[in-house]
């Protein structure tokens, strides 16, 4: 599994499939974070991702540089940053586009729980 306690940062269209299936293959909520070096909102929520995945050790944390890997970005319509995708088994469960804090912790929450269960 992806490095725990963490965000990994997904740097080519290889590392991406490979940390996208051994996510599908956990079952375990795996987020998404859909970023850009220039988007300031961006910076703001990439603290808030690297303190949740401190908490959350059973949750996978992915970041993925839309200019570095376009096709991951079109394959997932990503069209605004950051976009925040929520996968279970492969497939998207949830979805928050901006940097809204609140509504990523509950989120994270939410979906982790259901995982766990």
């Amino acid at each position: 599994m992806a490095e725990q306690n963490q965000v990994v940062g997904c740097h080519t269209q290889e590392s991406w499939l490979d940390h996208f299936q051994k996510g599908k293959d956990s079952k375990k909520l795996v987020v998404v974070d859909f970023t850009a070096s220039w988007c300031g909102p961006c910076r703001f929520i990439a603290p808030i991702l690297t303190d949740l995945a401190k908490k959350w050790t059973d949750v996978t944390f992915l970041k993925v540089d839309v200019d570095e890997l376009k096709e991951v970005a079109e394959e997932w319509k990503i069209d605004a940053m950051p976009t925040l995708l929520f996968l279970k088994e492969g497939k998207v469960v949830d979805k928050i586009v901006g940097a809204r804090k609140e509504e990523l912790l509950a989120k994270v929450e939410k979906h982790a729980v259901v995982a766990a269960a």
